[in-house]
């Protein structure tokens, strides 16, 4: 099986692709409502531990550091 990512451009080809799912041709996953949230969720279930406020605000600060020195 292959996975594609269309962006539909024009409502039309959004009925073709319906019909071709209707004939159990293709099928489709609507991804585009949560998919920051989906992809936040995988993390937070890899990681052991949260990182606390104090560690983010350094990362950020450290990540600001570098781009304003280019």
């Amino acid at each position: 099986m292959n996975t594609m990512r269309v962006d539909i451009i024009n409502p039309k080809a959004l009925r073709l692709l319906k019909d071709l799912a209707d004939m159990n041709l293709i099928a489709i996953q609507d991804n585009s409502k949560n998919g920051f949230a989906s992809v936040l969720k995988k993390l937070r279930l890899k990681a052991k531990t949260a990182p606390t406020y104090d560690e983010i605000t350094k990362e950020v600060e450290l990540v600001r550091q570098m781009r304003y020195e280019k």
